[in-house]
């Protein structure tokens, strides 16, 4: 293998030392918001047990962060977070497994940007334009059936009739629509808000990290407080219906309310529930994301992903609880919980709220989606940044401009997000097909990055690390890489049957792009600085001290996700 020598970034020079570990906690304090994206879906799938979901999910999250806090502290100058840090350590083993880690990371993160959008532009049409409600007693129904021109017809055809009467013409306008394999796609008025949403979080990332830091902390108090009053009021106050916590089972068929059994089809409907969690509930990673824009890099790293652990630890355990024991069984399967649109409600009543409450906390969740989005771009184009420094993905992504921000990556976020969100604003099977194939990517990469953490230890193992993880921690964290392919490829087929083939499709884009960038802008050879951390050289690189435990590793995930598939059925 032979390198080439080249710059750190292309024109523009390189990402700025501006935060502490603080800065970028504010960064990550998006990622609890998360958890309303797929609280509603969550439930739909798994029922009454689903809020242990989320507690066991981020109990996994906190020991794999272990993992990445150590390989993170080895590389003081690269940013990007722990998909480069853990990329390094495969790249002994095969040039393309490497890339392999940066890429599904990023296809993990991105779909924030989009996904985001769409419930926010939803969250703001329905308080712009909002659908009329009406009930039997509503004198517009009264007024209705008392037409002589309506004799005959029921309460129901009157609110059928007066609902679509009173409609805003906004709401039903579509520029184009279609389909496109096993999705739909829309540009419609949903699509057109959340691009307009897009663009302000592009704004806010063009000065840089520090910039986006201080945003992000006053988003952040007005979001996280809030969801802490939701998350302990209701356990005070007393609302807490303790009887929906039981009957303690799965549900027999998702969406239905009706208890099953801990049998095959349970089981699957739980995996696919820890499946779709992880996603959410392990993404304070992201924390670890400006370790090249730290102060201290040594101090910082850890201290970063453990505070914004603890609060993920926090609010993915209080809020799912709290939803839970207040709404129900039923109310967490109603369709407004389900696709998100009336959660922003639902937690103004937990509170005691109406009317002005209700605005408020509407509000709030748009501000809530908002912080995800700028912790999604935040993270997400400082892994392709980094990737193109690395000489894993093309070479225009390494340009940042004079803040200090990787705009021509984010550049690449927002394009490729305007995409999905003509797709994820079409209807709630399309929404959650692209959060599953999402993650599909993300399990890939926390499969190779927490086994990065041994192979690390073995190949690299006399460099300093400003902080060591336990042992037993490292080798918890490998054996929780293939509890979560169990869960891919038990639980990816509950949210669409073609999701996990989707998702390795989606993985396997890398080879080209990588083959692209490597061997012909750069003619088969890495940059130097891409070791420099490690403190080793191209000869260094042939000495794989693991033998064959890394591929034997990749056969047995392998064989894992696909046993996985074919035992657990609906």
């Amino acid at each position: 293998m032979s390198v080439i020598a080249e710059p750190h970034s292309a024109e523009a020079g390189q990402l700025h030392r501006t935060i502490d570990w603080r800065g970028a906690f504010w960064v990550a304090s998006g990622v609890p918001a998360l958890v309303l994206f797929s609280i509603g879906g969550i439930s739909g799938t798994v029922g009454i047990p689903a809020y242990t979901i989320w507690i066991v999910s981020v109990c996994f999250g906190l020991i794999q962060a272990c993992t990445y806090a150590e390989i993170a502290g080895l590389f003081p100058s690269k940013s990007g977070g722990a998909s480069v840090y853990g990329a390094t350590a495969w790249l002994r083993y095969s040039k393309f497994i490497a890339p392999l880690s940066v890429w599904c990371n990023w296809l993990a993160w991105t779909p924030v940007l989009s996904l985001g959008c769409s419930i926010a532009a939803a969250y703001i049409l329905n308080a712009l334009a909002p659908i009329p409600a009406f009930t039997d007693a509503s004198p517009e129904v009264v007024a209705w059936l008392a037409d002589p021109a309506n004799a005959g017809k029921a309460a129901a055809d009157a609110i059928a009739a007066l609902t679509a009467a009173g409609t805003p013409a906004i709401r039903e306008w579509t520029l184009y629509s279609g389909s496109l394999g096993p999705v739909s796609f829309s540009f419609n008025s949903v699509f057109v808000i959340g691009a307009v949403l897009m663009l302000i979080t592009f704004a806010i990332q063009h000065r840089g990290i520090l910039g986006t830091a201080n945003v992000q902390k006053y988003i952040g108090l007005a979001v996280i407080i809030p969801m802490l009053i939701v998350g302990i009021v209701p356990i005070v106050t007393g609302q807490i219906n303790w009887d929906n916590y039981s009957p303690f089972v799965p549900l027999a068929e998702a969406y239905v309310p009706a208890s099953g059994e801990w049998n095959i089809s349970g089981w699957t409907l739980v995996f696919g529930g820890l499946f779709i969690a992880a996603w959410s509930a392990y993404a304070f990673e992201t924390s670890i994301c400006f370790t090249s824009e730290f102060k201290n890099p040594g101090r910082d790293t850890v201290r970063a992903i453990l505070y914004s652990g603890l609060l993920c630890l926090l609010l993915y355990t209080l809020v799912p609880f709290t939803f839970q024991g207040v709404l129900g069984l039923e109310g967490m399967l109603a369709a407004d919980i389900v696709d998100g649109s009336g959660v922003g409600h639902a937690m103004a009543q937990m509170v005691g709220g109406s009317g002005f409450v209700t605005s408020i906390m509407i509000m709030l969740m748009i501000l809530a989606l908002m912080l995800a989005i700028n912790t999604a771009m935040a993270g997400s184009s400082r892994t392709l940044y980094q990737g193109s420094v690395d000489g894993w993905l093309p070479r225009y992504l390494s340009h940042v401009n004079h803040h200090g921000a990787p705009t021509r990556a984010m550049w690449t976020d927002l394009i490729f997000n305007l995409g999905l969100l003509a797709i994820a604003c079409a209807d709630a099977a399309s929404f959650f097909f692209i959060l599953a194939v999402s993650n599909c990517g993300y399990i890939i990469f926390n499969f190779l990055n927490l086994n990065s953490g041994w192979i690390h230890r073995i190949d690299n193992g006399h460099i300093h690390r400003p902080w060591r993880a336990p042992t037993f921690l490292i080798a918890i964290g490998g054996m929780l890489s293939f509890v979560n392919a169990m869960f891919m490829g038990a639980g990816a087929k509950v949210w669409n049957p073609w999701a996990l083939w989707a998702g390795f499709i989606a993985a396997a884009l890398i080879i080209p792009v990588f083959c692209f960038r490597h061997y012909i802008q750069d003619g088969g050879r890495f940059p130097t600085h891409m070791l420099d951390d490690l403190g080793i050289t191209q000869e260094d690189l042939k000495n794989r001290k693991a033998g064959m435990l890394p591929y034997l590793t990749l056969a047995a995930g392998l064989c894992v996700v696909l046993l996985a598939n074919w035992i657990f059925v609906i």
